[in-house]
């Protein structure tokens, strides 16, 4: 696993289902398990499509950079090995790759600024590897090298905010052209031309190996794979059609075998079906990502007001968010050593203790149009999961480019 995560960078300084209910039943009988901040069930999958209204309002322009940004500077010294999973958020006073006016593709709900976010201070930050200095992500030199080739998004509502991020980044080269999108917007596809590359977004379903994404998987050159936050709904679970156990079901007289019985089972059943293929596509598994929900969850009031990144040592993963994390870990090293006998590329994208440092860059009550336009003390449901763009999960990017790119 250590090649996978390890890197020559510039050195700085020294067949299981799950049944689930639907619609507000479901989003209602989320429940989670909460230790420093409260728990909370993954959002609704996707955004819904925004009204008349908010898509006709102005955008408005990006605030300059804050005064109380302070400075830094970067320390660059001889090539040598580094994790660049292990670092800190420094001020980045160049501020981010692109703008809520200049990228087009996001969704509102994660478009922060439009949505009349006051403050601007969560975008001046970078992540920075411990040891080494991490390049920015270059999109011209990605869409020159991703000619004629693939990649896919397999996962949650954050690999639609992950993609999101990628479109509006590699935007700024040539705009991409949407070419799909199912009938409720879960899954789509877009096409560069210039580059002849594609890139997908693909809902996960959890219960078996789904055709949307395996029938497709030959033709895929790349693949980001996630999905942990799905495991934490109330489920109840099917083996060969038989019911065997369920997940946060009190009340249904069956045996609680834990979210962690079925993460672990479909990522097996993923990684034997993408270990025993004959077509060679590059896989990174992304980890889980925290949630920062405080004084509550996702439907029971919980918000999100920080300003300013933790440094390490002050926040620490919730039970919950180490078992996922474990999960991932030990699934991965098993498969990896699979892959890597059978002459496969299997790589960890690990976002989750970086994402853990984040708690001032989420859309908190800013997931909607002004929230607060008609009553300042409104009382509005928080996103503390997703997160603005621009923002943190820009900086994904620049993990994926060294890994894939220049790894």
């Amino acid at each position: 696993m250590a090649d996978d995560v390890l890197k020559h960078l510039t050195r700085k300084g020294s067949a299981t289902s799950a049944t689930t209910t639907s619609g507000d039943e479901r989003e209602q009988g989320e429940r989670g398990q909460g230790s420093n901040f409260g728990f909370v069930k993954d959002s609704p999958p996707f955004v819904e499509k925004p009204s008349e209204a908010e898509r006709t309002t102005p955008v408005p322009a990006q605030t300059p950079i804050s005064a109380e940004i302070p400075e830094f500077a970067d320390q660059i010294g001889p090539t040598g090995k580094c994790d660049i999973f292990t670092g800190d958020w420094i001020p980045n006073q160049s501020g981010p790759a692109y703008t809520n006016v200049s990228c087009t593709v996001m969704e509102d709900h994660q478009n922060c600024m439009r949505n009349g976010r006051p403050d601007t201070g969560y975008l001046y930050w970078r992540w920075s590897p411990r040891d080494c200095e991490l390049p920015p992500f270059d999109p011209q030199r990605f869409l020159d090298l991703m000619r004629n080739k693939s990649w896919a998004f397999v996962g949650d509502s954050i690999s639609r905010n992950h993609v999101q991020s990628l479109l509006c980044i590699l935007s700024k080269v040539e705009k991409a052209v949407e070419v799909y999108h199912d009938k409720e917007y879960r899954s789509k596809r877009w096409h560069f031309p210039s580059h002849n590359f594609t890139l997908s977004v693909t809902q996960l379903h959890l219960d078996k190996l789904d055709k949307i994404w395996t029938d497709q998987y030959h033709s895929f050159d790349y693949m980001i794979i996630s999905g942990g936050k799905w495991f934490l709904k109330t489920a109840i679970y099917h083996e060969n059609d038989t019911v065997v156990g369920c997940h946060y079901c009190a009340g249904k007289n069956l045996t609680e075998l834990g979210f962690n019985y079925a993460y672990r089972k479909t990522l097996d059943l993923v990684f034997n079906f993408t270990n025993s293929s004959p077509h060679k596509t590059t896989i990174l598994l992304r980890t889980a990502t925290p949630d920062h929900f405080e004084n509550g969850e996702w439907f029971s009031g919980g918000t999100c007001t920080r300003k300013v990144p933790f440094k390490e040592g002050e926040i620490t993963f919730t039970d919950v968010d180490s078992t996922l994390r474990n999960i991932e870990l030990e699934v991965f090293e098993k498969a990896s050593a699979i892959a890597s006998k059978r002459g496969l590329s299997l790589k960890l994208l690990d976002t989750s203790r970086l994402s853990l440092l984040r708690p001032d860059a989420h859309p908190g009550p800013y997931r909607q149009f002004h929230p607060f336009a008609k009553d300042k003390n409104a009382k509005v449901q928080n996103d503390c999961l997703h997160w603005c763009l621009p923002g943190p999960i820009d900086s994904w990017n620049d993990l994926v480019m060294e890994m894939v790119v220049n790894g």
